[in-house]
């Protein structure tokens, strides 16, 4: 059997980037860096900017940022987020709501999920409050920031273990609750599985769930209601 030549009609073929997406939807795909070679991330990037919106790469390691840095020189990189952003602007502001987003953890753990809500939230135009390390086993530490909670036009909960935290701040607070359930925990936690079923499982009808370890699509969301308030 022979082998294909690379051409310029299939070099790209790997991959068919939604360049549109950010003009469609106001926020632009991202690249999911793990699992593809330094070439596909530069070659989906470019093709990415030719439509005029930021590229986003997320899940990105410093090996990956001195890569993209040296074809791409407005890259930066949130190491705690581990988020790559290549734009000719501040963030990649569709509207700048007037409202906020918080971002709570139940442990301090928790906080790399945490942080890729928060940046690709502030990313996307959102003002965003940390309030990091206020799990159950001590609760006390949640009525420290009430008043924050309750004045967010949405909150993200990031935990681990039993995951009930976000429960318990949707019992407090009149807005929508997005819980991200970690990977964070022993055995019996199945790497986020039971902190999900708890999440999924709120008598508080105002949570609801992402995948585990799901900051990206936590903050997306976030965003969303933040620019879209109750009336």
């Amino acid at each position: 059997m022979k082998l294909q030549k690379k051409t310029k009609s299939n070099w790209h073929d790997f991959s068919h980037p939604d360049g549109k997406r950010y003009s469609r939807q106001g926020f632009p795909e991202a690249i999911y860096c793990p699992g593809k070679t330094v070439d596909q991330i530069i070659s989906i990037a470019r093709r990415l900017q030719q439509h005029g919106g930021p590229v986003i790469g997320t899940r990105a390691d410093e090996k990956i940022f001195r890569a993209i840095k040296r074809k791409f020189k407005t890259a930066k990189y949130f190491a705690s987020a581990r988020i790559i952003l290549v734009s000719k602007q501040k963030n990649a502001v569709r509207n700048n709501p007037a409202g906020y987003v918080c971002v709570v953890t139940a442990g301090t753990t928790d906080i790399p999920v945490a942080e890729e809500a928060s940046v690709i939230a502030e990313i996307l135009g959102s003002k965003v409050e940390r309030v990091y390390d206020i799990g159950v086993a001590g609760a006390h530490r949640l009525f420290e920031h009430s008043d924050k909670l309750q004045k967010a036009a949405c909150v993200v909960v990031c935990a681990g273990m039993e995951g009930a935290l976000p429960s318990i701040i949707g019992g407090l607070v009149g807005c929508p609750v997005v819980g991200v359930p970690t990977s964070v925990g022993y055995g019996s936690n199945l790497k986020g599985f039971s902190a999900l079923l708890t999440m999924l499982n709120s008598c508080a009808v105002n949570v609801c769930a992402v995948n585990i370890d799901d900051g990206i699509g936590a903050g997306v969301i976030a965003h969303l209601i933040n620019g879209r308030p109750f009336k």
